[in-house]
């Protein structure tokens, strides 16, 4: 049968559009459910603060009374005040095999961008910077904890339909053997301890006891520390306050670290463990009361713990402050941090832009490879 395109409008087109990933990923042992509840929340453009901000529809492509793929097509206003650009993008693009629906979910998206008088269209993202971004051109193995995932034949599909490059991004991985091999708490210990010293950099641990204070802190250099970033928009007072909460739920004290200049807030870095290893064994499930789910989660994270990995998804110093070494005393303490965790054998670090050479030299010397590529694409009109 033909594909048709057409705009999800009822809740029954709401419903295959949410749980659309399960039937696509139902064999692929890499996947990594999210718990439904998180995903509902996501596409709801009444409860995700960042639909205050953007417009737009989501499309699902039908063959007859299947539906074979998923895509949404809005524009994030706060990116083009931020950026002084005029485009729209695309996300949650989820597809089989199949460049005759791809191509037609990429079309209607790139013409519903068209149509409202932009220049082009970029994606995928899944709404914002601090979502889901880039399909996975590289490296496909289980993702890491809030980072997308999705089957190789993507990049072919999207390719095909007329798309481009327009930026990679990285993530790095080390483990515990490496580390050692390469002598990071001897060797770069004592390199580090010198930029700390000639430039006054101080690193500390989080303090427990004012987590409130400490994250008022956090969300002060948040938005400065990746402000000339490709593609990064401030988050806004709501989205930090969910950024924090959202944290909250996998934060460890110990992975978590400040830095100072001289006295004053420069930078921070967080490694946060990689729920998704909890998640995998959980399995979330379409039908699975989500109280059965969680309870088998806590089973995997508390009782018979399965995680052996963590991610440093939050390493940013501020603009007047760099070129001092602040990152790398901050990656240090990070990786430090979990070489001190018997639980944790391996670590990402991600994303880093490919324009970020800096970052990505201080990756490379740290015994860091580049073991997963994600990539946006667009196409101008």
């Amino acid at each position: 049968m033909a594909v048709n395109v057409r705009k999800v409008e009822t809740p029954a087109d709401f419903r295959a559009f949410l749980e659309f990933p399960w039937t696509l990923y139902k064999n692929d042992p890499n996947w990594v459910p999210p718990l439904l509840s998180m995903r509902r929340d996501l596409l709801n453009k009444k409860k995700n603060p960042s639909w205050e901000y953007m417009e737009g529809d989501y499309f699902a492509a039908w063959r007859g009374d299947q539906i074979v793929g998923t895509i949404a097509a809005f524009v994030n206003h706060r990116h083009n005040e931020f950026h002084n650009e005029h485009v729209g993008w695309f996300g949650a693009f989820e597809v089989y095999d199949d460049q005759e629906a791809a191509t037609a979910l990429l079309n209607t998206a790139a013409e519903w961008v068209k149509e409202k008088g932009y220049d082009a269209i970029l994606g995928p993202q899944t709404f914002t910077t601090h979502e889901d971004c880039g399909i996975l051109v590289d490296g496909f193995v289980p993702p890491i904890l809030l980072m997308p995932y999705n089957p190789p034949y993507y990049q072919k599909l999207v390719e095909g339909a007329g798309y481009i490059k327009a930026m990679d991004l990285y993530s790095f991985h080390v483990s515990r053997e490496r580390q050692a091999e390469i002598g990071l708490q001897d060797r770069l210990g004592r390199i580090t301890q010198g930029v700390m010293k000639r430039n006054k950099i101080t690193i500390r641990k989080i303090d427990q006891k004012r987590l409130k204070e400490e994250f008022v802190v956090f969300k002060e250099i948040y938005n400065e520390a990746w402000d000339k970033n490709w593609g990064f928009v401030p988050m806004t007072p709501k989205e930090l306050d969910g950024l924090v909460t959202s944290l909250g739920q996998f934060f460890e004290p110990d992975f978590a670290f400040f830095a100072d200049v001289d006295g004053k807030p420069a930078g921070f870095g967080f490694a946060i463990p990689d729920f998704n290893q909890v998640l995998h064994k959980a399995y979330a499930r379409p039908g699975t009361p989500e109280i059965f789910t969680l309870l088998k989660a806590l089973w995997h994270w508390k009782v018979r713990p399965v995680m052996t990995w963590a991610r440093i998804p939050l390493l940013g110093v501020k603009e007047a402050y760099r070129n001092k070494g602040v990152d790398a005393a901050l990656y240090y303490h990070v990786l430090t941090a979990l070489i001190n965790d018997p639980r944790i054998q391996h670590s990402d670090s991600g994303w880093i832009l490919e324009s970020n050479t800096n970052m990505v030299s201080i990756a490379k010397s740290f015994g860091s490879d580049i073991y997963k590529t994600h990539r946006f694409y667009e196409k101008k009109f």
